[in-house]
């Protein structure tokens, strides 16, 4: 791997890249729906006016129909959707007062880059909010109308909403079986084709993410519930195995037929029926393997569970009272929001250091194109909101990307709007667009963009602005806001060098929770310890991604924080395989996981920065010897090159 860091990699990676859309088409028709419709309703019936604030409405919010349950997508589009309601009522009443306005875009601002410690849905709630209230705010009005039509951002935020849970009552497990079934396909590739020792552990994300789905806030109660957790606590037992060093399990026959047990599984579970294609499977795997021995048995008791609960993971499971809530476990989902926003609030949080530079930057925004009565001036507050991001790859990134993108969705789209003056073409061009825009937003994000600009622009035109005409003023905008943009973070900016050990640092923590956990008899506990650590290790995995991004982050701090990231893994997958074993037979090890938690744990008050800390003696198992040494060996030159980097950075960070 190549550690060194360049511009032309940074931007090549993401401008010359289309990968492969992730947003399944029927979620972008119906986002691009829930724009449309209210623009032909509003065609046909002479209330184009309000067919248009209707479309904007469904239209910022669209992304944030994000995969999950049912309750979970309602909850997060109906908040974005109030949270644009609201700040485009506040920009319509306030729009005429340049000192208010300013005012409002510190504070808004502000809170929307707090928002980014608690999560992506978080994140899109704030944007969405800072995006309505200065577009709204270049269209003052009564507080009659500011209200009318505050109401109707939030009704087409909420059309999204219904669009997006039309099938509940058809499926209400749909999202959990879709994940589920999703784990398995993946378990059966993995079942065929077995990863190296060096490769990352396989699965993390996605186990993480139905544990988060089961498990949390949103849960599925009743039959169904009960067969999807059985079904997640399968997978976790059937992944051991995979990864188990075990060639009985895993002869070249005995791996086929596991491979097939298993797609018949998530083949029922996408269709959410009962199916005897995995029954028959499995009868034909018990009937081959007779004679494989104990090993070959321990897989088939969890093979068995899925198949059994498969038939039940539906909404035609639905036949018990409803089972007791459940919620995730402290390590899992953290403090409660106050109690985090609260910690948060102190300028060594980088989240509190990101909201002060995206508030006095969109503040600073609305004063220039407010003082200086720049022709649709908007757009450069509106492009700040996007483009400034808590990290500098992705704000170099998203900059970049915006500044292309916006150039070529105003030429196509002025071009596009010359050769017809039809009303209904424009809004089926704009339909066209806003499915672009959802359906390629994850894959690539000028492409995206230069959708998005369309579809803005085509709202814009249809509200009677001219789209020649003002093609000029905002390209300027954009220019100047993403150059404003990445200048306020090198002025002020938050590297993820100084940020990299504590990530470390929380994961080898959670390892240490999860070794002692294997070590002791609660299955309960050792479950909650393995996705807690499953969460560390994929924050620390994004911290890393980050700091790869950042130009003035050495390649050897990169190489060495690399290091301890892969040692740590080594040797938690090697105790991994201890899971396979009964609680009591698991005993046997209990010393030696305690003497190897108590040296992870050493090691992550060394990251910590105390240095008195010794650190840990090798353990009696050699290879696990050989990795913890390892480990200790990488944190000692991981210190060596963080503090120079630490004390280089501190008149910045």
């Amino acid at each position: 791997m190549n550690s060194r860091w360049s511009l032309r990699g940074a931007l090549d990676s993401n401008l010359l890249r289309l990968s492969r859309p992730d947003v399944p088409l029927i979620v972008a028709t119906r986002n691009t729906a829930g724009v449309v419709l209210p623009l032909l309703l509003g065609l046909a019936l002479g209330k184009l006016g309000i067919g248009i604030w209707l479309a904007l409405g469904a239209l910022v919010v669209m992304f944030s129909d994000q995969p999950g349950p049912y309750r979970q997508r309602l909850s997060h589009i109906a908040l974005a959707a109030l949270g644009a309601a609201m700040a485009g009522w506040a920009g319509f009443v306030f729009g005429a007062q340049r000192e208010i306005m300013i005012a409002l875009a510190l504070l808004l601002g502000f809170g929307a880059g707090l928002l980014v410690q608690f999560g992506a849905a978080a994140s899109r709630i704030g944007m969405t909010s800072m995006i309505l209230l200065v577009i709204a705010g270049a269209s003052p009005m009564p507080l009659p109308q500011a209200t009318l039509d505050g109401l109707l951002l939030l009704a087409g935020g909420l059309l999204q909403a219904l669009l997006a849970v039309a099938a509940w009552p058809l499926g209400r497990c749909r999202p959990q079986r879709t994940l589920l079934a999703q784990i398995y396909r993946e378990l059966a590739q993995l079942t065929r084709q077995r990863p190296g020792d060096d490769d990352a552990p396989p699965l993390s994300e996605s186990l993480l993410d139905a544990q988060t789905m089961l498990l949390g806030s949103h849960d599925v109660r009743g039959r169904a519930g009960e067969a999807l957790l059985v079904l997640l606590d399968a997978a976790e037992q059937l992944r051991l195995h995979v990864l188990a060093p075990d060639d009985a399990v895993h002869t070249p026959a005995l791996s086929h037929d596991t491979a097939t047990v298993l797609d018949a599984i998530a083949a029922a579970l996408q269709a959410g029926m009962p199916s005897s294609a995995a029954a028959d499977a499995l009868q034909r795997l018990q009937q081959q393997s007779a004679t494989a021995g104990m090993a070959q048995a321990a897989v088939l008791a969890p093979l068995a569970r899925a198949v059994r609960n498969a038939n039940w993971a539906g909404s035609a499971g639905e036949l018990r009272a409803a089972a007791d809530e459940r919620s995730l476990p402290p390590a899992l989902r953290g403090d409660s929001p106050w109690v985090q926003l609260r910690a948060n609030l102190n300028m060594k949080s980088a989240a509190f250091r990101h909201a002060l530079r995206m508030g006095v930057a969109l503040a600073l925004g609305v004063a220039v194109e407010r003082y200086l009565g720049l022709a649709h001036g908007y757009w450069l507050p509106m492009t700040l909101a996007i483009v400034l991001r808590a990290d500098f790859a992705a704000t170099l990134s998203f900059g970049v990307q915006r500044a292309l993108g916006t150039v070529l969705g105003l030429l196509l789209t002025t071009l596009l709007l010359n050769l017809g003056s039809s009303t209904l073409a424009a809004i089926l061009l704009l339909g066209v667009l806003a499915f672009l825009f959802r359906w390629l937003g994850n894959s690539n994000y000028l492409l995206a963009v230069a959708a998005l600009t369309g579809a803005v622009v085509i709202l814009l035109a249809l509200a009677g602005e001219s789209a020649a005409q003002s093609m000029h003023d905002r390209l300027i905008a954009t220019l100047l806001a993403c150059g404003a943009a990445l200048g306020g973070y090198l002025l002020w900016p938050t590297w993820e060098r100084t940020r990299i050990q504590p990530a470390l640092a929380a994961m080898l923590r959670a390892y240490a929770d999860y070794l002692e956990a294997l070590a002791g008899a609660d299955a309960r506990q050792l479950a909650h310890m393995r996705a807690a650590s499953r969460l560390a290790r994929i924050n620390a995995l994004a911290s890393l991604e980050r700091l790869r991004g950042e130009p003035f982050a050495t390649a050897e701090l990169r190489m060495r924080a690399e290091r301890v990231f892969a040692h740590a893994n080594r040797l938690v997958r090697s105790a991994m395989s201890l899971e396979l074993l009964p609680a009591e037979q698991r005993a046997a090890a209990a010393a030696w996981l305690q003497q190897c938690a108590k040296g992870v744990n050493a090691c992550a008050r060394y990251l910590d920065g105390t240095r008195d800390v010794a650190l840990p003696p090798p353990p009696d198992v050699p290879g696990e010897r050989l990795i913890l040494q390892r480990l200790a060996d990488a944190l000692r030159a991981l210190q060596h090159v963080l503090q120079p980097a630490a004390v280089a950075g501190a008149g910045t960070d």
